[in-house]
């Protein structure tokens, strides 16, 4: 299949710029993967679709303060720095730009958030083929110590913020409720949408909620460049899985009861873990690279709540293929819900409203 495949058109003014005044009062796009059928409902109408004994499986990944500031020791010239992934203490894989003014060698001195020169320092010891740059850091024991200092929420570049009120409210809200270990550079988005309270909600109609930890890459949410999406080569993230997650999920199956993942973050452990433990969850830790598109077949994931993705990008892949398991049509079914959803604008991306496919 052609990455071509998988464009849209969406009017601009459809990219969420805010959350929701609350976040579990977006709207739920229902896609019956069966029929085609959608239903246009409020994201607490999700209750009425959970059944007693379901397992609700979340990614609790938390977003780390990832885009620093920083200056040219020499020059004096201005440096943004994206923390992609940390390779060991003071040691992180990053983006930089502008990049070809950093070749290795170069010192960067970091600003705090008001601009400020600071002791820390960062210095250029590899690129690698993408045009990332690995930085030393030093004058602190751990970098991770001085993020909330240094450093903004990683919002997606379609979102446009003009003062630091709004980046304050964003470190509250591109954040789910549940968000514990740290390490991602972007939000699982699906689970943005949940409160504690609806959450307490969902489990006292006999619903499980579990946990799974990946943490999130930029390259998850970037668009495939290649011309077919077999010459696409997926991005790497580190991913766990407890041992309470995997008994809780392996239990469901057993029983005849669905799983539902909350985001494709979540879908991409499950699946990756299954298809290595002959359609079994296991607990451990590691790292995945699965790329599932048309016509992928899924294990462990039998219902997905997930935001509205963009155009080309690995996640449409993903849902299409989900749409219609071990097929191609998939795709189309994607397709004609996103146009539905245009027409009745919703809301897109990570900051927009969600769609449940069962």
């Amino acid at each position: 299949m052609l990455t071509s495949d998988f464009d849209y058109q969406l009017p601009p003014e459809l990219i969420a710029q805010q959350p929701a005044s609350e976040r579990d009062q977006s709207r739920l796009l229902v896609l019956e993967r069966k029929t085609g059928k959608t239903t246009h409902r409020r994201f607490p109408d999700i209750l009425e679709y959970l059944r007693p004994g379901d397992v609700l499986v979340m990614n609790n990944s938390r977003v780390i303060p990832a885009r620093l500031r920083g200056a040219n020791a020499k020059t004096g010239g201005q440096f943004e720095i994206l923390l992609l992934e940390e390779n060991g203490v003071n040691d992180w894989w990053v983006m930089l730009r502008p990049g070809k003014r950093a070749p290795v060698g170069t010192e960067i001195l970091l600003r705090d958030l008001s601009g400020n020169a600071t002791k820390l320092r960062a210095k250029v010891v590899a690129i690698n083929d993408e045009g990332h740059r690995r930085l030393e850091f030093s004058g602190i024991s751990n970098l991770r110590d001085a993020l909330d200092a240094l450093g903004e929420i990683p919002l997606p570049p379609y979102i446009n913020r003009t003062g630091a009120g709004e980046l304050a409210a964003d470190k509250v809200r591109y954040q789910t409720v549940y968000a514990a270990p740290a390490g991602s550079v972007a939000a699982p988005t699906a689970g943005l949408h949940f409160t504690e309270r609806l959450m307490e909600e969902i489990r006292a109609r006999g619903v499980k909620i579990c946990f799974v930890t990946l943490h999130v890459g930029l390259g998850t949410f970037a668009p495939v460049k290649a011309e077919s999406i077999s010459e696409h080569v997926m991005h790497e993230e580190r991913f766990e899985v407890s041992e309470e997650t995997a008994r809780l999920v392996n239990a469901a199956r057993a029983n005849g009861h669905r799983v539902i993942a909350v985001g494709t973050t979540s879908v991409r452990v499950l699946e990756s873990v299954a298809s290595k433990n002959e359609g079994k969850l296991r607990a451990g830790s590691g790292r995945t690279r699965i790329f599932i598109h048309p016509p992928a077949s899924f294990q462990l994931v039998d219902a997905l709540l997930t935001n509205f993705h963009l155009p080309r990008s690995t996640l449409l892949m993903l849902i299409s293929a989900f749409a219609a398991p071990g097929e191609t049509s998939g795709r189309e079914m994607i397709l004609s819900a996103y146009a539905e959803a245009v027409r009745e604008r919703y809301r897109f991306f990570s900051y927009g409203d969600a769609m449940l496919m069962v």
